[in-house]
């Protein structure tokens, strides 16, 4: 009987999870391995695109996801007086049928530790998993692995899932090296029972802009409907031109409270809500330039990146995620058969030539948004673009 396929998974965010359970689901030998000492979500909320939606079905993760999600219908696009720079439309696009929450071209909400459990209970009980495992480096020899300098995991397959500050980007793409996008995100949740009774005539959901600043808030769940999530209340992020803060929380929120004071309800409600400890920041930051593949043949084997290791985006719509699950979902139908030599070179080549383009368009449509000269500070400008970029978001759908 023939040797069992062996893969190395580096990171175990939203990629590698949705990657390491659908290659145990097909007959690969997993080993899952992550720098942090534990295995957990973050404290804020994820959004969830068609495209990511679809993938997690692909992956047969798909079934549980109305259990944690609540579907954000689109609220159009607001200047910071609540005047309308887009007006809300029913659905993003309804020329696919529907399967499953979302699938009506709008995206779903899911608390990100909620996702988090659906995808590490996806795992089952057939992933190697380490933690506390800092990789160096790929090893490489007669066939790929990767080491933290003590330990070598050798495999037929190596996928890089360890976000933007991958170590195993290098052996792609030794040029290109993490830059700041020019822009800082904060996000949290306010848990139902701090959150704020709004009336029921008040649109709570929705983007807002101005030129340096944009607001997206979004109902987590259901304050009435027990079920609807399994941890709900209210989600905002904030994205604002500039360099991260070093001060402590409770500053960094009092600065956010001044930078959006006056702008239309909910907003101020919302922030006035928030505690220091709901406060999630992240600085934005991108890989420069960007990378022209995704694989390479290593012996028999491969290496692959997925998610931010390979394409990292300045995330001013949320698709970084759906990109990895729509990457992991893309890898696992490449190489559901595929036998290490020419067979596994094959197949990583498939991944990279459906993710190039896909992650191309995803890429300019994003630095559009992301853009701060003249044009793109016009707020109809910056409107159109929202809605290409979201017609990206909704667009992908998973290989046969």
């Amino acid at each position: 009987m023939a040797a069992a396929r062996s893969a190395v998974v580096v990171g175990a965010g939203v990629g590698g999870l949705a990657v390491a359970g659908g290659l145990v689901r097909t007959g690969w030998r997993v080993t899952l391995l992550e720098r942090a000492e534990r295995l957990r979500g973050e404290p804020t909320a994820q959004l969830l695109w068609p495209g990511g939606i679809r993938a997690l079905h692909a992956l047969g993760l798909g079934p549980g996801l109305s259990e944690i999600s609540t579907p954000v219908p689109d609220r159009g696009l607001r200047r910071p007086d609540g005047r309308w720079l887009v007006q809300p439309r029913s659905g993003l696009d309804r020329s696919s049928p529907p399967a499953g929450p979302g699938e009506a071209g709008e995206p779903v909400l899911a608390h990100a530790e909620d996702l988090h459990d659906a995808l590490f209970a996806g795992l089952g009980d057939r992933v190697e998993i380490r933690t506390g495992v800092a990789v160096q480096r790929l090893a490489a020899a007669d066939r790929p692995g990767v080491t933290d300098g003590r330990i070598t995991w050798p495999a037929d397959l190596v996928v890089g899932a360890d976000g933007v500050d991958s170590v195993l980007r290098s052996a792609v793409a030794p040029r290109s090296t993490v830059v700041s996008a020019g822009a800082t995100a904060w996000r949290a949740v306010i848990p139902w029972y701090r959150a704020p009774r709004l009336p029921a005539d008040l649109a709570t959901d929705g983007h807002t802009y101005r030129p340096g600043y944009q607001f997206f808030s979004a109902s987590l769940g259901d304050r009435r409907a027990a079920g609807a999530s399994r941890r709900g209340g209210r989600y905002w992020r904030a994205i604002i031109t500039g360099a991260p803060r070093p001060e402590p929380p409770g500053t960094q929120l009092s600065l956010l409270r001044r930078w959006f004071d006056g702008w239309h309800p909910p907003i101020g409600e919302l922030l006035a809500a928030t505690e220091p400890d709901d406060l999630v920041q992240q600085e934005l930051r991108v890989v420069r330039p960007a990378l022209g593949r995704y694989a390479v043949p290593v012996g028999p084997g491969a290496l692959v990146l997925i998610g931010d290791a390979g394409h990292a985006l300045p995330e001013h719509l949320g698709q970084g995620a759906c990109l990895a699950l729509e990457d992991a979902a893309t890898l696992v139908a490449a190489v559901r058969d595929a036998e290490p030599g020419p067979g596994l070179h094959a197949a990583a080549g498939r991944y990279e030539a459906a993710r190039r383009p896909r992650v191309a368009e995803a890429l300019r449509r994003s630095r559009q948004l992301a853009g701060t000269g003249p044009l793109a500070r016009r707020p109809p400008v910056q409107a159109r673009r929202r809605e290409q970029a979201a017609a990206v978001a909704t667009a992908w759908q998973p290989p046969p």
